[in-house]
């Protein structure tokens, strides 16, 4: 489903993803951890084009990001993403939100839109919510908005980049929620994250990555209790 062939990406001299190679399969559920500036968020930002590389490949079902000649506007219509600062527009209300790529790029008809962010408002506990706007929900509930607003686009893979990050304690089990639903529904997911209990339960693979490499990937159970790298040690006896 996704592939990445030899990606390197710089800013200037920086070196800040190096010569990724990886595989995630339709249906599969991967995270990405490592500390911070190990070139993690970068590296899913390239799988949908809001960061460019300079060296090798990524195809996502086929599609070559980096060819000159796919469109931007198609390849995200298949990869939604969700971000850490869930990025909703303030002067617009909670359905108006998640209908409005649906009517713009999507061109779908005001109540088909409408009919379908209230069914996804629903699968993610906020269904009361539809008229309130951004500054009137807590960070948890606005998360879970910006999920349903990329899913609203029917996309084949979801990106999520470190969306517990800026939430406090208690309103992070419900993002969590939903997306071990989406995982368990089938949705081909990357996920950078810290959230080490969380990747252990949803993850089918786990990738460390330090100084923009990739350091070990294993299946969670494995790559918990047995990780064979002295980085992911020290980085995991630092973060469990």
């Amino acid at each position: 489903m996704i592939e990445f062939k030899r990606v390197n990406k710089y800013y200037g001299a920086n070196h800040v993803v190096r010569d990724i190679t990886m595989t995630v399969s339709r249906g599969e559920v991967v995270v990405v951890c490592g500390p911070s500036g190990s070139g993690k968020s970068t590296l899913i930002k390239c799988v949908n084009a809001l960061e460019s590389y300079q060296e090798g490949h990524i195809l996502v079902d086929g599609i070559d990001v980096g060819s000159k000649a796919r469109s931007a506007t198609h390849l995200r219509r298949r990869v939604g993403m969700v971000f850490q600062n869930f990025e909703l527009y303030p002067h617009l209300s909670v359905i108006d939100n998640i209908c409005l790529a649906q009517r713009v790029v999507l061109k779908r008809q005001a109540e088909e839109a409408r009919e379908r962010a209230r069914r996804l408002l629903d699968r993610v506990g906020l269904k009361d919510k539809e008229a309130a706007y951004p500054m009137n929900l807590s960070g948890g509930q606005q998360q879970r908005i910006a999920i349903a607003r990329s899913l609203a686009m029917n996309p084949d893979v979801m990106l999520f980049d470190e969306v517990t990050a800026a939430l406090d304690p208690e309103t992070v089990k419900g993002v969590l929620v939903t997306i071990r639903e989406l995982a368990e529904d089938g949705m081909t997911c990357m996920i950078v994250t810290h959230e080490m209990g969380f990747a252990r339960e949803v993850a089918d693979q786990v990738y460390f990555t330090d100084g923009g490499a990739l350091v070990e990937h294993a299946p969670p159970k494995e790559f918990f209790a047995y990780p064979k790298d002295a980085r992911t040690k020290r980085f995991l006896d630092q973060i469990l």
